[in-house]
């Protein structure tokens, strides 16, 4: 890694942690609309759904709509769950609503950012909604390390749609090879940016990944150490 003057992080299993943060809010929005699951159960359906349709919708194949009714349709579908479309949407509504109450991090997250802010401009990346993105950032307390945060649904275009990543170059003023992308997504994050010939880091938590694109790290305090 030399010469990098911008990094831009995605946000979603990168450095918010999406999967504890939802299964938080499931949590409480199923008990206070007295849905009668198991949480257990209903995670171990509704994750692997909930990246299909994200993958789908990445994909431009679903819209915005499907894919917040579709996966918890899905998901009660398979768990034998009779529920209403009424309730379904009311369900959707109300995660969207409270994802951002729970915001957790993920481990050394503040302490790379304050860590990196002085030596770099940083930025966010991110295939997810506007309102609620800048929500969860700005609630957990990470927003003023950014100068630009970049989202799908304001560009019209997801990564690794390479119009995002012009955008985002273009806002920051930095040529592609002075860029460093750091996120999880290997399809979305990593083929993106090196399709603009931006320099990677691939976040891989779960070690479901083994390739030589890119430094591969296991852990946000391996990010300094390449760096």
């Amino acid at each position: 890694m030399h010469n990098i003057t911008d990094i831009f992080f995605d946000l979603d299993h990168t450095l918010w942690d999406f999967e504890k943060n939802s299964a938080l809010t499931f949590k409480k929005i199923l008990a206070e609309n007295n849905i009668p699951v198991d949480m257990d159960r209903f995670l171990d359906i509704y994750v692997p759904i909930n990246l299909e349709y994200w993958r789908l919708f990445r994909e431009e194949k679903i819209s915005k709509s499907e894919l917040r009714y579709q996966r918890l349709s899905k998901t009660f579908t398979q768990l034998e769950v009779a529920i209403s479309d009424e309730m379904i949407n009311h369900l959707s509504e109300q995660y969207i609503e409270h994802l951002s109450m729970f915001n957790h991090l993920f481990e050394y997250t503040e302490e790379l950012l304050e860590n990196l802010q002085d030596n770099y401009k940083l930025h966010i990346i991110t295939n997810g909604f506007r309102d609620v993105q800048r929500r969860k950032i700005k609630a957990s307390g990470i927003y003023d390390y950014f100068k630009h945060i970049i989202d799908s649904e304001s560009v019209d275009v997801k990564k690794p749609n390479p119009k995002i990543f012009n955008h985002a170059l273009e806002l920051a003023n930095v040529a592609p090879e002075n860029a460093l992308m750091i996120g999880d997504s290997f399809e979305a994050d990593i083929k993106g940016a090196l399709a603009l010939n931006m320099q990677v880091i691939h976040v891989d938590f779960d070690k479901k990944y083994d390739h030589t694109l890119c430094p591969i790290v296991r852990h946000l305090t391996e990010i300094e150490k390449i760096l």
